[in-house]
């Protein structure tokens, strides 16, 4: 079988950047090694949140992660490990921990997601129904004295690029969202939206095949297929699937957290730890949130849906470790139940573990691979996958179509 452009993975990123292609006239084939958009981006919070960008390793974090190693219950951990990988990777995250790389990492993500945005709102005009798309805004809610200072330099690193918010007190966070316990406020961004994750990428899917884009569930790739040596570098002319070897002109990878062993065929150092996250649907409640809420302290995610309640939350870096620790997972739900009436034992609709593909600077690898020029990376976006790939899909599209030059922030050799 012969294309322009295979992509390899039917996640967020894949999916965008199927259909951004095919907009862009190419011929594209998704392949998917399960059904796509059932791996990491089926249960994510669902934010489309240009506020909520900042990279992992912030000014900061180091202090702040001590701590919360210690509880295992804490936002944050790290499963201990004598690794290399680990170890090379914890090393270059605090090293990413400063002030300079931050801002231009928050710049840089609030570019992306402010564009995802602008695009995801276009797409729901005619996929509606499948995505849920509001436009509520989002809930920065604290505590803690600490927790509600720290939501107002979250506001403060991204007001410079456009984003607004709005300080609360208590009582006006109480206002505008009645189902919250007592608080001590926090920060509205006015201009967030959230949807469905799985109807995201499932609209995008939709979009896309009105293209021509074809979409090939079940198909794993097994390995780069017969390349042609061209000066210094390779043209790769096809991959290795489970389905059969695929031709196309270029390809692009965007396996999430299984792009580590990828980089290894290639001699590229592709250093991505899984975030592992939880997410959990409860019933609907009886005060049921209108708007999306974050709890600093915590670290969790409130999503309100039509009939129901997503709460989300926990980092757990780890390798391909997909074991569930229910400690944590119900950890989120009692962390959520801090702001809104939850009950003490509540149901569980659904629960769901995935692995977040992180960097050890917080930023993706968007580009060519100079070894293989027809071949581009699109992976790493830890947790702002789904808020940053509309975004991403285009930014690839303008590298495959139109040669776009490589930002080096993003670029997919920088650890090698």
């Amino acid at each position: 079988m012969r294309t322009d452009v295979v992509v390899i993975g039917g996640g967020i990123i894949g999916a965008s950047s199927a259909l951004q292609l095919a907009r862009g006239g190419a011929q594209v084939t998704l392949i998917d090694q399960d059904i796509p958009g059932h791996g990491c981006s089926y249960g994510n919070a669902g934010w489309m949140t240009p506020c909520f960008a900042m990279p992992l390793p912030m000014p900061g974090m180091l202090i702040k992660s001590m701590g919360w190693l210690l509880n295992p219950e804490s936002p944050l951990y790290i499963k201990p490990s004598l690794s290399p990988d680990l170890l090379s990777w914890l090393t270059r995250f605090l090293f990413s921990m400063n002030e300079k790389k931050a801002k231009s990492s928050i710049e840089l993500l609030i570019a992306l997601s402010q564009e995802s945005l602008r695009l995801y709102e276009e797409l729901s005009h005619t996929q509606a129904d499948l995505m849920k798309f509001e436009k509520k805004g989002l809930l920065m809610i604290s505590q803690t004295a600490s927790g509600r200072q720290a939501a107002i330099e979250e506001l403060k690193w991204g007001e410079p690029f456009g984003v607004i918010g709005e300080i609360l007190s208590g009582e006006r966070a109480q206002e505008l969202e009645p189902s919250l316990k007592k608080n001590l406020g926090g920060v509205y961004f006015q201009n967030e939206a959230h949807a469905e994750p799985l109807g995201t990428v499932q609209a995008l899917l939709k979009e896309g095949l009105k293209l021509g884009v074809k979409v090939v569930p079940h198909c794993q790739f097994q390995g780069l297929g017969h390349r042609v040596q061209i000066g210094e570098s390779q043209s790769l002319k096809s991959i290795k699937t489970s389905l059969g070897e695929m031709f196309a002109d270029q390809f692009v990878f965007a396996m999430g957290s299984w792009s580590k062993a990828f980089g290894q065929e290639l001699g590229l150092n592709i250093p991505i730890l899984g975030g592992k996250g939880y997410s959990i649907i409860l019933p609907k409640l009886q005060r049921q949130p209108k708007i999306p809420i974050m709890l600093i302290e915590k670290k969790v995610a409130i999503t309100p849906r039509e009939n129901s309640l997503r709460v989300a939350g926990t980092l757990e870096l780890v390798d391909q470790d997909f074991s569930i620790t229910q400690r944590r997972m119900d950890a989120v739900v009692k962390g959520a139940r801090q702001i809104l009436e939850i009950p003490e034992k509540p149901q569980y609709l659904e629960s769901w573990r995935g692995l977040r593909p992180c960097t050890p600077d917080g930023l993706p690898l968007l580009g060519r691979s100079p070894a293989i020029p027809n071949m581009v990376l699109a992976c790493g976006h830890q947790m702002l996958g789904l808020q940053t790939g509309l975004g991403s899909g285009q930014f690839v599209a303008e590298v495959v179509l139109q040669n776009r030059s490589q930002d080096p922030r993003l670029d997919p050799t920088r650890f090698t």
